[in-house]
């Protein structure tokens, strides 16, 4: 009887063990330590058992806001940037100043557009550029191209038709250029263009190099050089610093524009407010004489000062139809102690043909 009243009870303490070991084991008593293991298994590559820990982890702990950031990174790396966006602007939603939450936001915005379902668009689009002292000039550019994304990055190539009226004297010229956005590593990428014209009032030849450098917190540096070719060589040096919080992107770039009678500063300030991981609207304010932008560059190095404001917005019409438009005025020296008003204005459209 004895024998068997001892197997009858080392039966129900086995049983109890097998039972109760699951919860034993899934309770945590060392969120940190559980932390580093749960990283270090994703470093490891293993990014399904790292993200199921990780959201023990958060169910378990879920104040522990580097919990949170660490499996939005991992879900990130599987690429479900849908889920990952949502678990870090959970935590941003009750700690919105948390720094690491913010990068983390950006590097997932990031990676979702390098990981755009787009593969190969076509796109199309208009600009002119307008003032009337001392001379009337209108000057407006149709533009047509295509874009693909490779495995380093996307790129695209256009032609671009201008047509200019000064004082009703007209001239029709085309260009033809290519751009690319490479990335050279996970903290690095850079913009890469050329553009060839037979023209007047295009460049001869336009060049461009810039790159940036991704930062911790939400930060980015970036540096670069513009060049074109009319009847001279010109140069144009760029240095920004750019920075992400929450929903906002924003960015101060200085230009400097190398002339013979000495240096001439620019500096620009950009504001994005985002939507979503793709659409916003931005505005941007300009102070000096260094041109920012390629297409009436001729006219833009021959002032002695300008005060710019633009607004722009970009965003998906349909699934496969992105819209960019937008307009801007400047008040600028085009002589010693005398101003113009410049307008300006755009649209692009940019149709998805190819998906991934």
């Amino acid at each position: 009887m004895n024998r068997y009243f001892i197997l009858f009870v080392a039966g129900l303490v086995l049983t109890g063990i097998l039972i109760s070991g699951p919860s034993f084991s899934q309770q945590i008593s060392d969120p940190e330590s559980e932390y580093l293991r749960i990283r270090s298994i994703a470093f490891d590559g293993d990014y399904a058992t790292a993200a199921a820990e990780a959201r023990k982890l958060v169910n378990m702990f879920p104040s522990y806001g580097d919990a949170r950031i660490l499996l939005g990174r991992i879900l990130a790396w599987q690429k479900d940037f849908t889920q990952a966006a949502a678990v870090i602007d959970t935590l941003l939603a009750t700690d919105p100043e948390n720094a690491d939450a913010l990068a983390a936001r950006r590097d997932i915005s990031l990676w979702s557009k390098e990981n755009s379902p787009v593969a190969t668009d076509i796109r199309a689009g208009y600009s002119f550029d307008s003032f009337t002292e001392p001379y009337d000039r209108f000057w407006q550019v149709f533009k047509a191209g295509a874009g693909h994304r490779f495995n380093w990055g996307p790129a695209s190539a256009g032609l671009n038709i201008g047509n200019i009226n000064i004082d009703g004297t007209t001239a029709t010229e085309i260009q033809v250029e290519a751009e690319a956005w490479p990335k050279i590593s996970d903290k690095n990428y850079a913009y890469l263009a050329y553009a060839y014209s037979p023209g007047e009032y295009f460049p001869g030849h336009r060049a461009a190099a810039e790159v940036w450098q991704i930062l911790p917190k939400g930060w980015a540096l970036s540096a670069g050089m513009n060049y074109y070719y009319f009847d001279r060589n010109i140069f144009i040096s760029m240095l920004s610093v750019e920075k992400y919080i929450n929903r906002f992107w924003f960015s101060l770039k200085g230009y400097l524009y190398f002339k013979e009678e000495g240096t001439r500063p620019a500096l620009y300030f950009n504001g994005r407010r985002y939507f979503n991981d793709t659409d916003y609207l931005q505005l941007t304010l300009g102070t000096g004489t260094a041109p920012d932008e390629p297409i009436d560059v001729q006219t833009d190095i021959e002032r002695f000062s300008a005060n710019s404001i633009r607004l722009a917005y970009y965003g998906f019409v349909t699934k496969n139809l992105a819209i960019r438009i937008g307009a801007g005025y400047s008040n600028e020296e085009f002589a010693e102690g005398e101003w113009r008003n410049r307008f300006e204005g755009h649209i692009n459209f940019i149709y998805a043909i190819k998906m991934k």
